[in-house]
């Protein structure tokens, strides 16, 4: 079955110092939405486990390290942004490591920010962010616009 549906899997990790506020980084050379601010995030793998594939893109882009026991996954939301899509958001408990940017071709760097003073962020994000910081866990959007 070559012609069945497959949705892209994206992994986000929702990083906080000890004062609440959030790790994001600026986009640049991605192609989509350069200059937005967004989480430490990826493409599940083929044949990886969503909360392994969290813990590579941690160490890939911002070289900390997540132990498995430390990560939970706080959202879901299957949404439409170019194409169907759905994300995972994990929230660590704890990290090691210092955060650094590996990958300074698609992001000018990382930046703490509080949640009520947030910077322009890719608004799927955005609207995770703000369902995760009032319990939501599962969520929807952009599909009726398709």
């Amino acid at each position: 079955m070559s012609d069945r549906y497959k949705s892209c899997v994206d992994l986000h990790l929702v990083l906080r110092d000890d004062q609440g506020r959030v790790l994001l980084g600026e986009r640049r050379n991605t192609g989509y939405m350069d200059g937005a601010f967004h989480f430490i995030a990826g493409h599940l793998e083929d044949g990886e486990p969503a909360s392994r594939g969290v813990l590579r893109e941690a160490l890939e882009e911002a070289g900390i390290s997540i132990a498995p026991e430390d990560i939970r996954l706080v959202h879901v939301m299957h949404h439409y942004t170019n194409s169907g899509r759905m994300a995972l958001f994990y929230e660590p408990t704890r990290w090691s490591g210092e955060i650094t940017n590996l990958e300074e071709d698609k992001c000018a760097g990382w930046q703490w920010f509080a949640t009520d003073a947030l910077p322009e962020m890719i608004p799927y994000a955005a609207e995770a962010l703000a369902h995760i910081d009032k319990g939501v866990f599962e969520s929807e959007r952009g599909w009726e616009q398709r």
